[in-house]
């Protein structure tokens, strides 16, 4: 579904990422782990098309989105869920959520919102709430919210877990399970490794804009090197 050869992206003279290669198929979850500063965040924007590469592609069932602007890569079935959350705060949960379908003119919109109220039921008792008066988890799910109001095919999750409590953070990992289960392709970017690595198919280590190590979920939470860097093993 994705592809990603040889990207090398720079701000300035920092070179971000270097020689960055990696795939993932259609009905994966494939996660991303490294250290602040690897690079992880950079990756994501690159593919969403907020950040140009000096060199490499990256391909989307086929199609080059390299020098695609980043509302029709939106329109071709990719969005993103950015670190941070970065909703619209002096907005109501409705309004960010209208925004989430901007590329959309079918008819369908209404029924996608229901299902996000239904998956979130606590989008739906705060639906006329400004989004800045939410609980970090709860704008955590409006981000999510948001990014499937485009009904993506690939989403792009970047820390979602970052910032909340732990019965919030299994919260969050639930209903990403759950959106794979029911079709949607998943790319995580997770400082949780335990947990991005547990729910993964695939994953990657990303480290200093380096891809270093590449193996199953699984296969990563027993290496030895992984155990080490990030898991307090």
């Amino acid at each position: 579904m994705l592809q990603i050869e040889g990207l090398n992206v720079y701000y300035g003279a920092i070179h971000a990422l270097c020689d960055v290669s990696l795939h993932v198929e259609e009905g994966e979850i494939v996660s991303i782990i490294g250290s602040n500063g690897a690079g992880k965040s950079t990756l994501l924007r690159t593919i969403s098309g907020l950040i140009r590469p000096k060199t490499g592609t990256a391909t989307f069932k086929g199609e080059d989105l390299t020098s695609m602007p980043a509302d029709q890569i939106v329109r071709r079935g990719i969005s993103h869920a950015p670190e941070g959350r970065r909703i619209f705060t002096n907005m109501s949960v409705l309004e960010n959520l209208q925004l989430g379908a901007f590329t959309r003119k079918d008819a369908e919109i209404g029924k996608d919102m229901e299902e996000v109220m239904r998956r979130f039921p606590r989008l739906q008792e705060r639906i006329r709430q400004n989004a800045g008066t939410l609980s970090g988890g709860e704008q955590q799910m409006l981000a999510i919210g948001r990014a499937m109001m485009s009904r993506p095919k690939l989403l792009l999750l970047d820390e979602p877990s970052l910032g909340l409590a732990p019965n919030l953070m299994m919260e969050i990992f639930k209903i990403i399970t759950t959106l794979n289960s029911e079709g949607v392709t998943i790319l995580l970017v997770e400082q949780n490794a335990n947990r991005a690595l547990e729910i993964a198919n695939r994953a990657y280590v990303l480290e200093t804009g380096n891809i270093v190590l590449s193996d199953t979920g699984k296969a990563l939470l027993t290496n030895p090197k992984v155990k080490e860097a990030y898991l307090g093993g």
